[in-house]
């Protein structure tokens, strides 16, 4: 396990081997497996995730009622009326969505890396998965396809993985930065990565996506994890999208990724009791949010 990006991305220059490759070595080293098994365990992960999209059901709705149809009306507004912002991200928009509520509904979905912020890297990956297969209507081979998203993924696990030892990944303790805030910036990286980026590239697109998200408060209206989670899978994927571009662009974070990461765990531990996951403050505090638990509590 890594202290630090900057020892990901020392070690990336120093080996002459991808970030990807780095996280890989590490995995293997960290629980004893050979590369075959590291990968067939991640590819695991990836089939959860892409078979969870798959089987999305919109016609179902959560136990409390507060969620469920959302992912479906989104993708047939986006085949409708298109999106304003691209095809692509109209995909990232539905896919947030979709994951999210199947969370909700207690459908199968992969932790990534909590299950409040489920929905942010699927959204990233599924519609790049997909055009890898389509590029230029030009069907490509599987097996190729899902190694590059699975390259994509022991990005996202190295970022994470940082993130969860230098500051947290639970909103409880650090707010929904710490869970929204850290699948957007392990998105970032991957895309980054998918996208051609290099090293610097990817710590730098993470670096920017956590820090427009900090202080982000953990706010579960009836402390169930719908109302406002599902939607901020959205914001969280939407955001990975541009701070990648930038990134990609020549973009720098002025800000060391790793002083980004030290400042949300300062945020964090700075936040009040009742913005981290009691379903006490913000949202879960208004008169909605009151009436809301008073029904279903």
């Amino acid at each position: 396990m890594f202290n630090s990006l900057k020892e990901i991305t020392d070690r990336c220059k120093s080996d002459g081997k991808e970030f990807w490759q780095i996280i890989l070595e590490d995995d293997m080293s960290d629980r004893n497996v050979d590369k075959e098994d590291s990968m067939s365990k991640m590819k695991e992960l990836w089939d959860a995730m892409y078979h969870a999209s798959v089987n999305y059901d919109g016609d179902i709705k959560s136990s409390s009622g507060l969620s469920g149809g959302d992912g479906k009306k989104m993708e047939e507004y986006t085949k409708t009326h298109g999106c304003l912002c691209g095809d692509f991200m109209g995909r990232v928009i539905v896919e947030a969505l979709k994951m999210g509520e199947s969370n909700a509904c207690m459908r199968r979905i992969v932790a990534a890396p909590t299950a409040g912020a489920c929905g942010v890297l699927p959204a990233i990956l599924v519609p790049y998965y997909d055009s890898l297969l389509k590029n230029e209507n030009k069907e490509r081979d599987v097996a190729e396809a899902e190694e590059k998203i699975i390259k994509a993924l022991y990005v996202a696990a190295g970022i994470g993985g940082v993130i969860a030892k230098r500051a947290s990944i639970s909103g409880a303790k650090g707010g929904c930065q710490a869970e929204i805030g850290s699948a957007s910036a392990m998105s970032a990286g991957a895309l980054t990565y998918l996208q051609g980026g290099n090293e610097t590239q990817i710590i730098n697109s993470a670096s920017m996506a956590l820090k427009n998200l900090l202080g982000l408060v953990c706010d579960p209206v009836a402390g169930l994890v719908e109302v406002p989670c599902i939607k901020r899978n959205v914001g969280g994927a939407v955001n990975a999208v541009s701070c990648s571009q930038m990134a990609l662009a020549g973009i720098e974070s002025r800000v060391p990724a790793d002083e980004v990461i030290d400042a949300m765990a300062y945020v964090g531990d700075k936040m009040d009791e009742t913005l981290r996951e009691t379903g006490i403050g913000g949202l879960a505090g208004t008169p909605f949010g009151k009436k809301i638990a008073d029904e279903i509590l």
